[in-house]
């Protein structure tokens, strides 16, 4: 029986995965950050032979046994010199080459829509949109924090942080948001809150991102200005959606299928209901698609697909129902 490895890298966890053709899965295992420009190359060599290795240990396999293996990492493709290094890692742990890296994204699309035509959009600490139709693959957003990353929870927490100065200082009117941040950060003065970013946080990306929830805590309070943020967040994943739709060449009444993955689209997820709203909006243009899969199982999904042994609908249904 072949089997394909998945690996979905983060920057706080990695998800390991082994699925037969059957679409049986054989072993899981998780562990730590492969973000390599936090934790650096050694680290994510580290991380990725032990989770392959215990990983190989729960299904009773050699690395020899693998048939073909996609790693998704961070920031994949966004430094030449990097992703050298990175493509490298892979063979060390193998003993072979029968493998693909890429950036993460490429997990979530590829178990958001099960490797079908569409686009997936990433909502997390990050942002980003990435599609394939065609035969075409593009991608939108995610240039990282400083200048992109558009509609993720650490876009949010800073326009969140914003809102709250504005409203100390007087540029704006007080709503909610000003309270919470008062209490929730325990600031006995306004300006405290910078000891707390920059000093406590250390400005850290992913630390700093769960301060969104500050923001949609303010808006289900009825602060209109904190609501403001997460439609306008909303807004930025979509245009990041018109922008992949474009590079691929779909036409507008295709009814493009696009799918979601990242915190901000759970359960109870704060852009579930107005990312559909501005999807909507462009009348018929797309159809939104409930994730199908997890992204480390799409990264299997896309193993099997890359090493021309695609597995089909029954063993794609497997996965679905093994979560």
């Amino acid at each position: 029986m072949r089997l394909y490895l998945g690996v979905d890298g983060g920057g706080t966890k990695t998800a390991f995965v082994l699925v037969d053709g059957d679409g049986i899965v054989r072993a899981r295992h998780e562990g730590g950050g492969t973000y390599h420009v936090e934790t650096g190359m050694d680290g994510v060599a580290a991380v990725l032979a032990r989770g392959c290795r215990a990983l190989f240990d729960k299904a009773g396999i050699e690395a020899a046994g693998v048939a073909s293996g996609f790693f998704g990492m961070p920031a994949y493709g966004e430094d030449r010199a990097a992703q050298a290094v990175l493509d490298t890692l892979p063979r060390a742990i193998l003993g072979h080459d029968r493998y693909l890296c890429g950036n993460d994204m490429v997990c979530s699309w590829a178990g958001s829509l099960a490797c079908a035509d569409g686009i997936s959009v990433i909502a997390g600490t990050g942002s980003m949109a990435y599609g394939e139709a065609g035969g075409k693959r593009a991608r939108a957003g995610g240039w990282g924090e400083l200048f992109s990353d558009e509609g993720s929870a650490f876009w949010i927490a800073r326009e969140g942080l914003a809102l709250f100065s504005r409203m100390s200082d007087g540029r704006t009117p007080r709503g909610p948001l000003y309270a919470l941040v008062r209490t929730r950060l325990e600031l006995e003065d306004d300006l405290d809150v910078c000891a707390v970013v920059y000093g406590q946080l250390n400005g850290d990306r992913s630390r700093v991102a769960q301060l969104a929830r500050l923001v949609t805590d303010a808006a289900a309070l009825g602060d209109r200005q904190a609501r403001s943020i997460l439609d306008a967040a909303a807004a930025e994943l979509a245009g990041m959606v018109d922008a992949v739709s474009a590079a691929l060449g779909t036409a507008p009444d295709a009814g493009l299928a696009v799918s979601y993955t990242g915190g901000l689209f759970g359960a109870d997820g704060p852009l579930r209901a107005p990312f559909a709203q501005a999807l909507a909006m462009r009348a018929g243009r797309y159809r939104l698609a409930p994730p199908r899969l997890a992204p480390v199982l799409g990264a299997a999904l896309y193993a099997a697909r890359s090493a021309g042994t695609p597995l089909d609908q029954p063993a794609i249904a497997r996965l679905g129902a093994a979560g």
